[in-house]
């Protein structure tokens, strides 16, 4: 399991991507290769933050062509937070215990894939 310095270190080197990945629960919802080195190496592993996007807040993305998603870790729980861009609040959700590496991680939503800020 990586630390959060490592993981940001790591993100932070993906600029655009190669490939697009098709969610299972959501076949509209796609994400990045950073979004999904994300999902592998994120405490041990958290295709849970993924679930959530697609599954939660599929509704969110076909009013909302672009989002800023926000995910807040801090003493093994998490808050999930979707914004329009401009800081203006769309939706929330508490996440109770996650393994996820402490800090503020940051992620686009934009015409349902999921990317990293550098892959923007």
């Amino acid at each position: 399991m990586i630390d959060a310095v490592e993981l940001k270190g790591s993100l932070s080197q993906f600029t655009g991507s190669e490939k697009w990945y098709r969610h299972f629960f959501n076949r509209k919802f796609h994400y990045t290769d950073g979004v999904k080195y994300f999902a592998e190496n994120a405490g041990n592993g958290a295709y849970w933050f993924l679930d959530i996007m697609a599954t939660e807040f599929n509704k969110l993305q076909a009013e909302n062509r672009f989002m800023s998603v926000f995910l807040n870790v801090q003493d093994s729980e998490a808050v999930l937070e979707l914004t329009d861009g401009n800081d203006g609040i769309l939706a929330g959700k508490r996440i109770e215990f996650t393994d996820c590496p402490e800090g503020e991680w940051k992620f686009y939503l934009i015409d349902n894939v999921m990317l990293l800020p550098s892959e923007f």
